[in-house]
């Protein structure tokens, strides 16, 4: 596996992932303002992919993340695995990369996860995940456009 900055020929991959978890987050694949959002997170450099492997054509992508480096308080924006990748590892990657490519100094991490109600919350496991990457559950925050509880998580980085 292979964690790279996203390119504009990346976005299609984008799309296919935000296909795979709008049940959960609400339409974003015919939602001008998610791509627009993806192409501005490009042309800033804050955007990652994780793929199988470079190749000559564009192998499916295996996980993306956006990413808001503004300090002390940075923010993950988006971070999804494919259903084909996930439980190996690609999230994990695409954390440590954003961490050691974008953190710098001392500050706080946030991420807008699922509530603990959220059917999402579990089949997802995304608060497990933030969990184990030493995040804490913080204030709950506005309701995701599907209607579903959210919540924010935090990492303290020094």
């Amino acid at each position: 596996m292979i964690v790279r900055l996203a390119r504009e020929d990346d976005l299609p991959g984008f799309l296919g992932l935000a296909g795979q978890v709008e049940h959960w987050f609400g339409p974003m694949v015919d939602d001008p303002g998610f791509s627009r959002a993806v192409v501005e997170h490009i042309s800033g450099s804050k955007a990652l992919v994780a793929v199988d492997r470079e190749q000559a054509g564009q192998p499916p992508l295996l996980g993306s993340l956006l990413f808001g480096a503004d300090a002390p308080t940075f923010r993950i924006h988006w971070l999804v695995v494919s259903e084909r990748a996930r439980g190996r590892g690609v999230g994990g990657a695409l954390m440590a990369d954003a961490m050691k490519r974008f953190v710098t100094g001392p500050g706080t991490i946030e991420v807008v996860t699922f509530g603990a109600d959220h059917p999402g919350a579990v089949v997802s496991g995304a608060r497990v995940f933030y969990e184990r990457l030493g995040f804490s559950p913080a204030e709950a925050t506005d309701a995701g456009p599907e209607g579903g509880s959210r919540q924010v998580y935090r990492l303290a980085v020094s």
